[in-house]
């Protein structure tokens, strides 16, 4: 499992208001990419752990948060630092994409 499991309740406080780079993988159950994209996510909470916070939020029990991002297809992996979005990958996306566009953020 993901490092975190975000939710319209603890978003501010542990995706906004952390003071390490966080990553959101918006999906819902039903969503075919999304299974594709839980064992990558799944590998760089490994990676990247004790540096990132990865996790996931159900986009259909968490409307509110999807709606204020504007998330319209999922997957959408956003990255979020100093509470501010700086990037959001729209559909699935190799392992690649996601550890280049985390270590830029990161580094940037």
């Amino acid at each position: 499992m993901a490092d975190h499991t975000f939710t319209d309740a603890n978003f501010q406080k542990d995706a906004l208001e952390s003071d390490k780079l966080v990553v959101v993988d918006f999906w819902a159950p039903w969503c075919g990419p999304c299974k594709m994209v839980t064992p990558i996510i799944e590998e760089l909470a490994k990676e990247y752990e004790g540096k990132v916070v990865i996790g996931k939020l159900n986009a259909d029990e968490n409307t509110q948060t999807a709606g204020t991002y504007g998330v319209m297809s999922i997957p959408t992996v956003m990255i979020i630092k100093n509470g501010k979005p700086v990037q959001a990958i729209v559909g699935a996306q190799g392992k690649q994409t996601y550890k280049q566009e985390i270590d830029k953020a990161l580094q940037g």
